[in-house]
């Protein structure tokens, strides 16, 4: 029996390496956007709850909507690589404003979301702006 001293596999049966992504640099608005996307699937899932246990809703209704509304904030933010990403992001917001209209204490998680949405989009977009510029001042 031949004792093994080399641990590391051989060039031959290693995995071939990916070549580096020739794409769009990470964007920071895109990170704060899936961010609070994903933050905001959390709430959307406990204000589902909430709107069951308020019997504000039946609970099909309750829960069903706010299953959809959870992964569509997920889908959401795995959707923002796309330009149209973003109009979809804006398009959830509404639909948790408009879910106020079933449980009026989301005027407030609503109003905090869009705000905090809004701040990330464009403080995002600045820091983005700012780091290709930067980038093309550097040879």
């Amino acid at each position: 029996m031949e004792a093994v001293t080399d641990i590391q596999p051989s060039p031959d049966e290693a995995e071939p390496q990916r070549p580096a992504r020739a794409g769009r640099p990470p964007s920071v608005r895109r990170s704060l956007g899936s961010i609070v996307l994903g933050f905001e699937s959390v709430v959307m899932f406990l204000a589902a709850l909430v709107a069951f246990g308020l019997k504000a809703l039946p609970a099909l209704p309750a829960l069903g909507g706010g299953a959809l509304l959870c992964v569509a904030l997920v889908a959401g933010a795995g959707l923002l690589r796309f330009r149209w990403g973003y109009a979809f992001g804006w398009v959830l917001q509404a639909a948790i404003i408009a879910s106020a209209f079933l449980v009026p204490v989301m005027w407030i998680v609503g109003v905090l979301f869009v705000g905090l949405w809004t701040y990330c989009m464009v403080v995002g977009s600045r820091i983005d702006r700012e780091k290709a510029a930067a980038a093309a001042v550097q040879p």
